[in-house]
């Protein structure tokens, strides 16, 4: 107990006065505010040294704070069973949550979103596919089911899940390393349907075993340099489909593709490269209309099938492809096939696609939280991180069994998706069924489509991926962490995707034990 102080006012007088000239900024430092302090201050509040916590106590309470910092039982403490189950289906399938609240005003926003994200999925999927040197329609099939299960399984309402460029060329890189796509498609495909299985099965893992926190050594600054790297190193490797060169490198350097386009200059075709400046011009336009004018958002949106609709009938009508123009050809119709058959449980490749589906899986799961994180904050909800790599491993899981290869949250599709209006992941069911319609009638209309075209949308699209203004802030924030931005690009330019993915862990790895951890910025300490 304080003792009584018998001039109390004249001391609560000379504490308010001593407050105020500190909200003035006249605060002493050093000694001199030491002898500023009267000796007579009363005793406000005893601070006792906190007692030693047992180990076993701190082991736990660490456990605690790693795995388990949500406390996700703490709305089953002193339920009744049932309501334990209920709230159990609800912790698991989110879907019963949104959906049973939800509302006939939100059908007309998600309907709009998930037709506007379907016409943008179409032709980036084909595309896409090229990248991973498989048939265009995996990339079809790969945004039919994961996305199905994802509306069911995950807690983000503005993510759409399909293909994306990143994890597609990675995909497609290291498959190429192992096996020819070209002379071996069959062992090809096997190969990554089965990378995409272990892909899905790692996914889950962390998320089902609580490890989100391994994200965590992807810091913010090497996924700026990395993606920005990635984005860079597919827009030119998409020179061969833009000028039409038959025999390009398989590396993805940038010297070697560079050497690759020079050495074959006999190879381009004007015809080929006027379609690909043309639609990518188109393209551009339409993106700086979606992002000057918000409400026109759609516009940009529309684009990439717009450029698809119109390059596929001049081709048909002018019948340019006698003349060079290479163009997509056949692509088969039908709903996805089974392909558990074709996943490799044993063999010398059993190893290979565990390896490379380990990397695309950890890569496509870092994209994935970053997006949803993104847009959670701009809406002000809650995204459950181990959720999300649940649901997005049993998609891939259940895709590598079904002719899907590796899918995650798209960027351009989520921001689309956003900007359109969604309010609950159905949008992503709604896409599903448009593309599920592509497969059973439409793909023959895309016999046409040149491949200039799909270049110039996936160099639109992957563009996109380079912030400067993110690299610019932190350069001024943090000069090492531009360090690890500016090494995780110029590995990816310079020597591969894998290289630069390696460099940008290495990075930060190399950084934390050097560094005083309750100032770090993606330490967030109570």
């Amino acid at each position: 107990m304080a003792p009584r102080i018998a001039d109390g006012e004249d001391t609560e007088l000379q504490l308010k006065s001593n407050v105020s000239n500190n909200k003035l900024g006249d605060i002493e430092s050093g000694e001199d505010a030491k002898k500023s302090v009267p000796e007579n201050l009363p005793i406000l509040h005893k601070v006792l040294i906190p007692a030693r916590t047992p180990l076993v106590h701190g082991l736990k309470d660490a456990v605690k704070e790693i795995f388990f910092p949500d406390d996700p039982f703490q709305e089953f403490k002193n339920q009744p069973r049932k309501r334990k189950y209920l709230l159990g289906l609800l912790y698991v399938f989110p879907i019963l949550d949104w959906g049973w609240n939800y509302s006939i005003g939100d059908l007309k926003g998600d309907v709009i979103a998930g037709l506007t994200i379907a016409s943008l999925a179409v032709p980036q999927d084909i595309g896409y596919a090229k990248l991973a040197n498989l048939s265009p329609v995996h990339g079809l099939y790969s945004s039919f089911v994961p996305p199905l299960i994802y509306a069911a399984l995950g807690s983000s309402r503005h993510i759409a899940i399909g293909p994306v460029a990143v994890v597609s060329t990675l995909l497609g890189t290291q498959l190429r390393r192992e096996l020819n796509p070209i002379t071996q498609p069959e062992l090809y495909l096997r190969l990554a349907l089965t990378a995409t299985f272990f892909a899905g099965l790692v996914e889950f893992t962390i998320g089902f075993l609580r490890l989100g926190f391994v994200i965590d050594f992807l810091s913010h600054a090497t996924i700026v340099g990395f993606m920005a790297g990635a984005g860079i190193t597919i827009a030119l490797q998409q020179l061969k489909g833009f000028l039409g060169i038959t025999h390009f490198t398989t590396d993805t350097d940038f010297i070697s593709v560079m050497r690759s386009v020079w050495r074959n200059t006999d190879e381009w075709n004007w015809q080929t490269a006027l379609i690909g400046s043309f639609f990518l011009v188109f393209l551009f336009i339409t993106k700086y209309i979606g992002k000057r004018y918000k409400r026109l958002f759609w516009v940009s949106a529309l684009g990439p099938l717009a450029s698809v609709i119109l390059a596929t009938a001049f081709v048909k009508v002018t019948r340019i492809d006698r003349h060079g123009v290479k163009i997509v050809q056949h692509i088969h119709k039908g709903v996805n096939p089974s392909s558990i058959h074709e996943l490799f449980f044993h063999g010398t490749y059993l190893g290979k696609g565990a390896r490379i589906g380990v990397v695309a899986g950890l890569v496509a799961l870092t994209e994935a939280i970053a997006i949803g994180r993104t847009f959670a904050a701009l809406k002000d909800y809650h995204v459950d991180g181990n959720k999300e790599m649940i649901a997005i491993g049993l998609g891939n899981m259940a895709g590598s069994c079904t002719s899907c290869y590796v899918a995650t949250g798209s960027f351009s599709r989520s921001a689309v998706n956003y900007n359109a209006g969604c309010n609950t992941p159905l949008t992503n069911i709604v896409m599903s069924i448009v593309v599920l319609i592509t497969l059973i009638a439409l793909t023959p209309l895309f016999y046409y489509t040149p491949n200039a075209v799909l270049s110039s949308i996936i160099i639109s699209a992957v563009l996109g991926l380079v912030d400067f203004k993110a690299a610019f802030l932190i350069w001024k924030v943090d000069k090492i962490d531009f360090i690890a931005c500016l090494g995780a690009f110029l590995g990816v330019f310079f020597v591969s995707v894998e290289i630069g993915l390696l460099i940008a862990v290495s990075t930060f790895m190399n950084k934390v034990p050097n560094t005083n951890l309750t100032t770090q910025r993606w330490y967030k300490w109570p």
